[in-house]
C-alpha cells in the first residue's frame, strides 16, 4: 500500500543529477529501489482501480519493466547526450491500444526542479496529428466546450511543439489556428513537493485524471480509439 514518498526521493534524484555515472548508480541502486522505485510501484498499484473507474481503456501496471513506471535508464544509442540515467521519475498511464509514450494517456513527473501531472499525447505520428486536426476542424463546438470547464481554464496549460506556419489545407485566419498548428497535444498542471508525502497523492492524481478526461476522450475519438 502506498503511504507516500519520503523526502529522500527528491534528494536521491538531485544527487543523481550530480553523479550521473554507472559507478555511483551501482553503489546507490538499492537506495534508488527503496526510495523511488518501490514507492512508485505501490502508487501505481493503488491507482489501478481509481483509473479503471474513470475509464477501463487506460492502464496502470505495477511492473518493474514494461509497466507504468518508466525506466530510469536512458536510451543513448542515437543521442548526443550520453548520460546513462534519467534524473526524474516518470509514470505513464497509457491507452490499452498504445505501445509507448506516443499514445493518449496520463503522465506523472517527479524531478528535483518540478513535479507535474500531464494528459494528452506527446509527439504523435504525423497521421495521428492530421486526424486530431480534422476532428478539431469538424467539431469546433465540442473542442471549445471542453476548454470552458473550470479545470481546463484555470488548472491546466497547453504545452508541446507547434508548427510555425498553418498546416497544409488550413487558412491562417482559421479561428482555431493555434490549436491546428499543434504537433503535441498535452496539458499540464504543476504540483508541489508536499503532494508526494502521503496517500493523498492518489486522490490528487485521480482528480487530475477526471478533470482532463474530456480532453483525452476528444483525442481518443479523433484517433478512433475507445475511451
Amino acid at each position: 500500500m502506498f503511504e507516500g514518498f519520503k523526502p529522500d526521493a527528491i534528494k536521491f534524484l538531485r544527487q543523481l543529477e550530480k553523479n550521473n555515472n554507472r559507478d555511483w548508480f551501482a553503489e546507490n541502486k538499492s537506495r534508488y529501489e527503496q526510495v523511488v522505485l518501490f514507492p512508485a510501484l505501490e502508487l501505481v498499484a493503488d491507482l489501478v482501480k481509481p483509473i479503471e473507474r474513470v475509464s477501463p481503456c487506460f492502464t496502470a501496471v505495477a511492473k518493474r519493466s514494461g509497466g507504468s513506471v518508466m525506466r530510469i535508464y536512458r536510451d543513448v544509442r542515437f543521442s548526443k547526450n550520453k548520460l546513462p540515467y534519467k534524473t526524474n521519475l516518470g509514470l505513464h498511464f497509457r491507452h490499452l491500444k498504445g505501445k509507448d509514450v506516443h499514445a493518449p494517456g496520463f503522465y506523472f513527473h517527479v524531478s528535483p526542479s518540478e513535479i507535474f501531472f500531464g494528459a494528452g499525447i506527446w509527439c504523435p505520428p504525423t497521421p495521428d496529428v492530421a486526424k486530431i486536426r480534422q476532428a478539431i476542424d469538424e467539431d469546433p463546438d465540442r473542442w471549445k466546450k471542453l476548454w470552458k470547464t473550470k479545470a481546463m481554464r484555470t488548472q491546466f496549460e497547453q504545452q508541446g511543439e507547434s508548427l510555425k506556419r498553418p498546416p497544409r489545407g488550413f487558412d491562417k485566419e482559421h479561428p482555431l489556428i493555434d490549436d491546428l498548428k499543434r504537433k503535441d497535444h498535452i496539458v499540464v498542471t504543476q504540483m508541489e513537493s508536499s503532494d508526494l508525502l502521503d496517500r493523498q497523492l492518489i486522490n490528487k492524481l485521480t482528480k487530475n485524471i477526471k478533470s482532463s478526461m474530456a480532453y483525452v476522450r476528444f483525442l481518443c475519438d479523433a484517433l478512433h480509439l475507445p475511451s
